[in-house]
């Protein structure tokens, strides 16, 4: 099964899940901030995804208030520490689709076209 990956207080999340909902797509939800993602998923997503860009949400109040030195990791190990210390910091939703694709964020025109549903 489908499993949404995402915040429950997150309103792009709401609108995620209330879409899917909407179109009857079957999907399980995780809260990654009560079920931390581990290590090796993260990596998997970054791989999937093209970059440790594609998954961290820069423009988020967390990333502008964490230390200088802390938006700067080096490596896969000290980028996986920061999401798992701050959750916050990865986009949402994050979907992984039954066939193991990874896609993240939330807008009615992308999920019609990845759920094809026009």
């Amino acid at each position: 099964m489908m499993i949404v990956y995402g915040l429950p207080a997150c309103d792009t999340c709401r609108k995620a899940r209330n879409w899917l909902d909407r179109f009857g797509v079957a999907h399980t939800f995780m809260d990654y901030r009560a079920d931390p993602v581990p290590a090796a998923t993260l990596e998997e997503w970054v791989d999937k995804l093209g970059g440790w860009e594609k998954l961290v949400n820069k423009s988020s109040t967390t990333w502008r208030n964490l230390l200088p030195q802390r938006k700067n990791p080096q490596s896969d190990p000290e980028w996986t520490l920061l999401l798992r210390e701050y959750p916050a910091l990865i986009r949402r939703p994050v979907v992984v689709l039954d066939d193991g694709r990874v896609h993240v964020g939330f807008s009615d025109n992308g999920f019609k076209k990845l759920f094809d549903k026009s």
